[in-house]
Formats: structure tokens, C-alpha cells, sequence
């Protein structure tokens, strides 16, 4: 071929998942499927054959998988490639003439139609007798088959039929699947994966604001002393009981005076409000520094200690704004924006206003202020937090998370970033290429059957390559108007929806108590805890069954027993004759160990998504993307309800009634 051409022999487009042509890498994690494809065609009617290549990070091949043809007419191709570790890999795609799949199907038409039969038949003598030796050496196995093979067709004492279809037989075609007969292989370049560790794409968060937990109210004149952590520390096994991976807990440090904001984010505070802890900094300290009435570095380490002994990993809130007391304010002036009548602008969200918290400016000296947080983010790493949940990245520049995400992770690529950003997707997306590990998403406002669908397509699909969604059902910022007036079912439902269809959720303390009531006016809770202490009787609802903790247990709990639901790239949408019932399945196949052998886990979840009502009509399953092992005489597999613990009998098409009330969705493992 002539050098210089942008085609190759086989022509290969449109491979996935590639990032602005591999300038960023796409994100994988350790033992998580990554679904890969490609456009690959060529002239003529030749068959094809694709084939997708992981490369480990030292540069070995350690994965082969021949890609399945997608939709009819588009040439795409579709697979899955596994990365067993963490490190920076890569992957390639290679497209292939398939000889054997050429004269396979030519030979069946043509000999059926009694057209060039010998000269079919010989040719088929000469491919796999060729492909015999060839196999020899490195697939004995199917140079046997091939050889075998290559015999009986060539026998001119046997009926034609009986000739053709030794060479067609299912075991020559196993033999070919092991062994594929490759002519004109064309290898696209390599593309950047980087995989990372668990906690980058699979977990269940939990938040709770150490101030309140163990805070105690005085009657006579209803103030509260502050919790702190060792009080807070007697909360984590409970957290970790529901199942839960992380604890999350907002912002640790000073709050400053300045300007503090009262109960109900109202502009007067009292001398015993405690201030939102996202309005950081005052003469006692800044982002450096922690709140003396929280306990102090030993405390936090503690703190830690404990979280680790449940199991629990510790994320931090890096909020990246000041109170008007920080000491930045008056030590780096340069580090804000000053207005005309010099003072410091302080942040707005029109039509929200926050007079208590001064947001930083990146663009008078990026190298001071740069350093003065990547040295702050190393602090903390210094006491025991490998995961930072970062306030409102999208209201900083881009190239700085780029910047201190690489350098951290470049230092330690176990630390992993939690993108707050609910804004543009232009802006999520580039947060997700900048280094984000994660991000929160618009699952929290995606209610409705239509809207769900349409979502969950979206960042299993095209978006996973750089976005990993954590499906948060509610934050301090965030009560919507369906848990607002839905009721219990609305917080079911959420849970459900959230822990099933996203390898990454999570929940703030008081979700499990059906915290519904907003501030008039607003999507957040009235006496909202960023303004204010907050006392629950966990334990006292729990013993009244007032509380979604146990459910929230069951459905952490399906989550660990099957793998199928810590993947975000394997779910595949399912017919329901009910407008407001989503159905979905996620499938994954599990290679062997020295432990166990190889299996499946598929999941169908069949879910009411309308919180009044109860629901009922028929589910049409698509069993190909089940990739049931066989189905029993009658066309039906058994699955197990993992909510209930029933089974049941079911087949392509199935009857269900789901009452938001009493139980809204069906969690179903098929049985292997």
C-alpha cells in the first residue's frame, strides 16, 4: 500500500471510547467492563471480522475479544474489554478479512444452488488445510479439528451436503473462534484507558455533619453544644451497618463571623447559630485549620481510625471559598475579585446571594494561589483522606483542576475527586476530561419513566468514556418537589432507582427519615443544617418503622452480592407496556479464579416510578442482552425477588402489578 493514506486496508472509524482523538484518556475501573466500538467496513461482500485489544500499562496484549456487529446497516461493531488493575492502559482495534466466514457462506449459497460446487469444496480443502498447519504450533486443538475437517470435505465418495457440512460443522466454527483465519488485519493506533481503583466509579456514600451528631440541646434555652468527632464517631457503625462505603463530611474547618448567616440562610445570626461551614475561615483559622469545637487533628485522625475500622473511607469537602474573616482576605487581597468601591465581591447564584462567603479569583496570581491549595489537599492526604468532594468546581477555570488533579494523582493515583457540579453538561463534561473521577449528575431532577430512560442511556453510553455519574438522592442544597410531596413511596423509589442503576450513590443524613419539608419557595429543607444543628432519633424511627434504614440495608446489600451492579457501561433498556414503570437489566459475565469458576450475574429491575399509585401491565424482555445460558421447554428461566425473596417463573413477556404503597419495584436475579 502507498504510505502517507489516513486509511488503511481494512478501514476503521469512529473507535470508542477515544477523547478528543486520545488527547484525554477514557476511565475504566479495576475489573469493570469498558465497552468499546467501532465503524469497520470494507469494498465488496467479503465477511469481516473485528477484534478489540487491551494493552496492560508495561505494554503486553492481555486481552483478544472479537467484537458482534451492531445495529443492521451501520458497520459498528460492539464488545467489551476488562482491565484487571489499575495503571494506564490503552486499547486498540483491529479489522480483519474473514476467510473462513467468506468461504463458508459463499460455499453454502453457491453448493445449495448446485453452482461451482467442486471448486467450492476444493477451496474449502485448501483453507483449512492450510489453517491446520498454521494451528499446529500454538492451537493443536484446532489444527486437529482443521485437519479433520479438511479430510471429509475433500472425500469426493461422500454426498456433497454430507461434505459441506463437515466443513461448516459447530466444531470447526468453535475451532475458528479460538483460531480465526485472518487475511489484510489492519490495526488502528492505540488509545489512552487509565483504571482506577474501586472507589473511583463503585461505591455508597453517606453524608452527616459532625457538629450534629452527638449535639445536645439544652431545653432551658435551646441552644446546643456542638458535636464533635469523637461524637460523631459513635454514629459509624450505624452508617456502616446500612451498607454504606463512605462518609462524607462537609466542610471540617473555621466558620467565619463575618457576615454569618442564621437559621434558614436568613442574614441575621444569632451569638448561638452556628453558620454554614461552607462559609470557611476566621481568626482561628482557615482551610488548614479545623474548628476548635470539632476537636482538633488528633480528634480527626481518630476520627479516621474509626471510619477505617468500619470499613468506611473518610471524603472531605473542598469547598474553595472563603468566609470575609479567612485570613487569605487580608493576608492575599490578590486572591479575590475587589469591586469598584473597594470591597470584595462575595458570591451570588442569582437569585441566591451568599454575603457570608467571598469566592476565590484565579486569574490575578494562579501560581500563589495554586500552590497555597495543592499544599492544603496534601495536608489532608497527610491525615488519612483519600477521597475530596469538591464544592462547585464549575465556578473555577478548568485548567486548574487539571493542573492539581494530575499533580496529585501523579503522586498518588489512589486519591479520588467528587465533581459538585450541577451545571452545564459543556462544563461537566470537561470537569469529567480534566481529571474528576466522579461527578454528581441529573439523576436528582430525572423523575418521570421518559426522562429515566433517557438518562440512564446517556451516562452508561456515550458519557461513561469521561463522565461517571454518583446518583445522590438528596443533598443539604437539594429536596425536590418528588420527595417533597411523594411520600415514603418517593423515597423508595429514589433509593431503589439510585442504588440499581448506578455503581456510585449516595444520601445525606435524614433521607432515611423521610425528610420532606422545604424552606416555602425553595428545593431545600427547611431549617436547613448548613445553617443550624440538627438532632434525629435514628434508633427511636428505626424501632417504630419509621425509617428507610433497613431497605436502605437490603438494597446496599444486593449491591455487594452481585457484580453486575458495580458496572456503569452494562445496562440495557426493556419494554414495558405502563408508562410510568421502568424496566432495566444489568449483565455481566465473570471470568474464573483460583476460587471460582466462571459465571453470570444479571439483574432486571421492574419499577413503578409514580409514587401514588399502584401500576400494572406486561414487560417485554429483550433475552438476547440477558444472554440466558438456555431457556427450559417452555421458553421460561427462574429468578429470584430479592426484595420479597419469591421466585417465580418468568419469559420474554411478563405480567406485574407494582403498588408504590406497599412494594414499587421488583429486584429480580436471574437464576445461572
Amino acid at each position: 500500500m502507498r504510505s502517507g493514506l489516513r486509511f488503511g486496508r481494512i478501514p476503521i472509524t469512529n473507535i470508542q471510547p477515544v477523547l478528543e482523538g486520545g488527547r484525554f484518556p477514557a476511565k475504566g475501573v479495576r475489573g469493570a467492563d469498558v465497552r468499546v466500538s467501532a465503524v469497520v467496513f470494507r469494498e465488496g461482500h467479503d465477511a469481516l471480522g473485528v477484534t478489540a485489544i487491551l494493552i496492560a500499562p508495561d505494554g503486553s496484549e492481555v486481552q483478544r475479544t472479537r467484537l458482534k456487529p451492531g445495529a443492521k446497516g451501520t458497520d459498528s461493531w460492539e464488545g467489551v474489554l476488562t482491565p484487571a488493575h489499575e495503571g494506564d492502559w490503552s486499547f486498540a482495534i483491529e479489522g480483519w478479512s474473514d476467510l473462513y466466514g467468506t468461504w463458508a457462506h459463499n460455499a453454502t449459497v453457491k453448493i445449495n444452488a448446485g453452482v461451482d460446487v467442486e471448486v467450492m469444496l476444493a477451496e474449502g480443502v485448501l483453507l483449512l488445510s492450510d489453517a491446520a498447519k498454521a494451528a499446529k504450533a500454538t492451537a493443536p486443538e484446532a489444527a486437529t479439528v482443521f485437519k479433520k475437517a479438511a479430510h471429509t470435505v475433500a472425500d469426493s465418495s461422500l454426498n456433497i451436503n454430507d461434505r459441506l457440512a463437515a466443513g461448516t460443522s459447530a466444531a470447526v466454527r468453535a475451532a475458528v473462534v479460538h483460531f480465526p483465519l485472518r487475511d489484510l488485519v489492519t490495526r488502528s493506533e492505540s488509545f489512552p484507558l487509565k483504571v482506577e481503583r474501586d472507589a473511583a466509579g463503585r461505591g455508597a456514600w453517606y453524608e452527616f455533619f459532625p457538629r450534629s451528631e452527638g449535639a445536645i440541646r439544652h431545653p432551658e434555652t435551646g441552644e446546643f453544644t456542638s458535636g464533635n468527632f469523637r461524637t460523631a464517631a459513635r454514629r459509624l457503625p450505624a452508617v456502616a451497618a446500612m451498607g454504606f462505603d463512605v462518609i462524607y463530611l462537609p466542610p471540617i474547618h473555621p466558620i467565619g463571623k463575618v457576615n454569618r448567616k442564621g437559621p434558614n440562610n436568613s442574614l441575621t445570626a444569632g451569638p448561638a447559630d452556628p453558620g454554614s461551614p461552607w462559609a470557611i475561615g476566621s481568626a482561628e483559622g482557615g482551610h488548614d485549620a479545623i474548628h476548635p469545637e470539632l476537636g482538633s487533628f488528633a480528634d480527626f485522625d481518630a476520627f479516621v481510625a474509626a471510619a477505617h475500622d468500619q470499613n468506611l473511607e473518610v471524603a472531605l469537602d473542598l469547598a474553595l471559598q472563603c468566609a470575609p474573616d479567612h485570613p487569605w482576605a487580608t493576608a492575599h487581597p490578590e486572591w479575590f475579585t475587589t469591586r469598584v468601591d473597594g470591597t470584595i465581591a462575595y458570591a451570588e447564584n442569582p437569585p441566591k446571594k451568599y454575603q457570608d462567603i467571598y469566592p476565590l479569583n484565579f486569574d490575578n496570581d494562579p501560581v500563589g494561589l495554586s500552590e497555597e491549595i495543592l499544599r492544603i489537599v496534601r495536608l489532608w492526604i497527610e491525615h488519612g483522606v483519600r477521597i475530596f468532594r469538591v464544592d462547585n468546581p464549575h465556578t473555577k477555570p478548568v485548567w486548574f483542576w487539571e493542573w492539581l488533579i494530575g499533580t496529585i494523582n501523579t503522586e498518588r493515583p489512589d486519591i479520588v475527586f467528587l465533581a459538585e457540579a450541577f451545571t452545564r453538561p459543556a462544563m461537566m463534561a470537561a470537569l469529567g476530561r480534566a481529571g474528576f473521577q466522579q461527578s454528581y449528575s441529573y439523576f436528582t431532577w430525572r423523575n418521570t419513566k421518559e426522562e429515566l430512560e433517557e438518562y440512564l442511556v446517556h451516562v452508561s453510553g456515550e458519557s461513561a468514556g469521561y463522565f461517571r455519574p454518583n446518583f445522590f438522592v438528596n443533598t443539604p442544597d437539594i429536596l425536590t418537589e418528588y420527595l417533597q410531596y411523594g411520600g415514603p413511596a418517593a423515597f423508595k423509589i429514589r433509593a431503589i432507582l439510585a442504588a440499581m442503576g448506578s455503581p456510585l450513590w449516595g444520601m445525606y443524613a435524614g433521607f432515611e427519615l423521610f425528610e420532606h419539608v422545604a424552606r416555602p419557595g425553595s428545593e431545600e429543607n427547611i431549617d436547613n443544617e448548613k445553617y443550624e444543628y440538627k438532632n434525629r432519633d435514628f434508633a427511636g424511627a428505626e424501632a417504630q418503622n419509621k425509617s428507610l434504614a433497613p431497605f436502605v440495608t437490603l438494597l446496599n446489600g444486593i449491591r455487594r452480592a452481585h457484580p453486575a451492579l458495580l458496572d456503569l457501561q452494562n445496562l440495557t433498556l426493556h419494554e414495558s407496556s405502563d408508562p410510568a414503570t421502568l424496566v432495566f437489566s444489568k449483565h455481566k459475565n465473570i471470568a474464573a479464579t483460583a476460587d471460582e469458576p466462571a459465571r453470570k450475574d444479571t439483574i432486571i429491575v421492574v419499577i413503578n416510578v409514580d409514587p401514588h399509585s399502584m401500576r400494572e401491565g406486561e414487560v417485554t424482555l429483550d433475552l438476547d442482552a440477558l444472554e440466558l445460558d438456555g431457556l427450559s421447554g417452555d421458553g421460561t428461566f427462574r429468578v429470584d425477588e430479592l426484595i420479597t425473596g419469591a421466585s417465580w417463573n418468568w419469559s420474554k413477556k411478563n405480567y406485574f402489578r407494582l403498588d408504590a404503597h406497599f412494594e414499587p419495584a421488583h429486584i429480580l436475579h436471574v437464576r445461572g
